[in-house]
């Protein structure tokens, strides 16, 4: 099974919470399974166009210790952070290694105000708490395609082109 990660800030504009949809279509009709935290914005967007193939964690989900661990681990402020808000963190690790904490997404695809993808553009305060997932990923190695980056198109293009000819 193949599963991404399709998440972002509520603040998402218009025009990319379409693409995100369409995307997310795209990716269903490949039998990818979208990991996604049900957040309005980003997170409805990818959901919308998932259909049945995705798997949504919330700060109600059953979080496993290793979830709840990556918090200290990647948050840049953990103790800042009510019990709520460090649930929602955990449940970032999820939405990138699933409810097993054993099984990787093959990609990230976001929307941050920043354009933060952890490598060549670190996650800031701006980021939000998809920082946390961006974080989490890139530390892992997967690839984390932010919408919110001028040249990210190239990469994107990229990205599914290779999944048409796979």
């Amino acid at each position: 099974m193949n599963y991404y990660a399709g998440i972002g800030s509520r603040k998402t504009p218009a025009n990319i919470l379409n693409v995100m949809t369409h995307i997310a279509e795209f990716l269903q009709r490949r039998e990818y399974t979208l990991r996604s935290g049900a957040a309005q914005g980003a997170d409805t967007a990818f959901e919308k166009g998932a259909g049945e193939l995705k798997e949504i964690f919330t700060a109600r989900s059953n979080i496993p210790s290793e979830a709840m661990s990556t918090v200290d681990r990647f948050h840049p402020a953990p103790g800042n952070l009510s019990p709520y808000a460090r649930k929602l963190m955990a449940r970032n690790a999820m939405q990138i290694f699933g409810a097993d904490m054993n099984t990787p997404v093959s990609f990230v695809i976001c929307w941050t105000p920043d354009g933060a993808n952890g490598t060549t553009q670190p996650t800031s305060y701006n980021t939000g708490g998809t920082g946390q997932a961006i974080r989490i990923a890139a530390a892992n190695g997967i690839p984390v395609i932010n919408l919110g980056r001028k040249h990210t198109t190239e990469q994107l293009c990229e990205k599914l082109l290779s999944l048409i000819n796979s």
